[in-house]
C-alpha cells in the first residue's frame, strides 16, 4: 500500500477528510519550502502538493503563475524541488508528498539525466505521487506503470466537462486519488458551486475507485467544510499562495499554519 493509500485508509477509519494544501516550491523564498511543509503538517495537513515551477503553466491562474515565475527567478527547478522533498523527509517519513506540474520539466529532466531519471530520483527523494497536468491518461499507461514500480502514484485531474469515457480512462491508470477541478477555467477563477460539486461526485465514483479530492475555488473554512461533506479531500492552493506571498521570511510558516488550522477545524467539525 502506498503512503497516499495508507493515509486515506487511516482517515476513513477515523471519519476524517484529507486536507491537501498546495504551495509552489521555492516560493516566496528559495529556502522556505521544507520548513513550510513541516509547518503545514503540524497545522493539520494530511498530504502536501508541491508545485514544480514552470514557465508556461497553462492550468494555473495569475496568482500561482506569479509564484512560479518568482521561484524560477530564484533558481528553482525540478532538481531543487527534489532536494526540498529530500530535506523534508529527514524529519517526516509519514506525510505523502505529491509533485504537481507539467510535462516539459519532467521530460527535460530525463533528457539531461537519462531515461527514467525523474522517476528514479523522485522515488529516492521520497515523492509519493505525481500529477502532470498535460499528460492525458490514454497516453501514459506505460509512465504510470513505471511510477508504480517505484511506489509512486500517478494522479489525474477531472473537470466539470469530463465525459464518462474520460473518467473510465482515468480510472484505468490513476493511483492515490483523483483531483476534481470544481470550476471551469484556471486556478483561483470564479466562485465555487458546492451543489454542482455534490452532483458531480457520484458520477465520478461510478468509474473511479480511488478517493476524490476537490480543489479550485476553495478559499476559506466555510467552503472547505461544505466540500468536505461530499469529497474525500479538500485541496487549497491559490488562497494559501496569496496569504504568504507578501510575508517576511520569518512569518511565512506561521501565516500558512494559522490559515490551515482554521480549515482543519472546519473539516473536523
Amino acid at each position: 500500500m502506498s503512503r497516499i493509500a495508507a493515509t486515506f485508509a487511516d482517515l476513513k477509519a477515523r471519519g476524517r477528510k484529507a486536507l491537501i494544501p498546495y504551495v509552489t516550491a521555492g516560493f516566496p523564498y528559495a529556502d522556505i519550502t521544507p520548513d513550510l511543509m513541516h509547518g503545514m503538517v503540524e497545522a493539520g495537513a494530511d498530504i502536501i502538493e508541491l508545485g514544480v515551477p514552470f514557465s508556461d503553466p497553462m492550468a494555473d491562474g495569475p496568482v500561482i503563475q506569479k509564484a512560479g515565475e518568482k521561484a524560477l527567478a530564484l533558481g528553482i527547478g525540478t532538481a531543487q524541488v527534489l532536494d526540498m522533498v529530500r530535506a523534508f523527509r529527514v524529519d517526516d517519513a509519514r506525510t505523502p508528498v505529491v509533485l504537481m506540474g507539467y510535462a516539459n520539466p519532467v521530460e527535460r529532466y530525463d533528457l539531461i539525466r537519462g531515461k527514467d531519471a525523474f522517476i528514479r530520483d523522485a522515488a529516492a527523494a521520497g515523492v509519493d505521487g505525481v500529477l502532470v497536468v498535460d499528460y492525458p491518461p490514454e497516453e501514459c499507461e506505460e509512465f504510470a506503470g513505471r511510477l508504480r514500480d517505484q511506489g509512486i502514484d500517478l494522479i489525474f485531474l477531472l473537470a466539470p466537462t469530463s465525459t464518462d469515457e474520460r473518467m473510465r480512462q482515468v480510472a484505468r491508470v490513476a493511483g492515490g486519488y483523483v483531483y476534481y477541478v470544481s470550476l471551469k477555467g484556471v486556478t483561483g477563477a470564479g466562485n465555487l458551486d458546492t451543489d454542482a460539486v455534490e452532483r458531480m461526485l457520484p458520477r465520478i465514483r461510478v468509474h473511479v475507485k480511488v478517493p476524490v479530492g476537490v480543489g479550485f475555488g476553495i478559499r476559506d473554512a466555510a467552503t472547505a467544510q461544505a466540500i468536505g461533506r461530499v469529497a474525500d479531500a479538500v485541496v487549497i492552493g491559490t488562497r494559501l499562495i496569496q496569504l504568504i506571498e507578501a510575508q517576511p521570511h520569518e512569518r511565512v510558516v506561521a501565516t500558512a499554519a494559522d490559515f490551515l488550522r482554521g480549515i482543519r477545524r472546519a473539516l473536523d467539525a
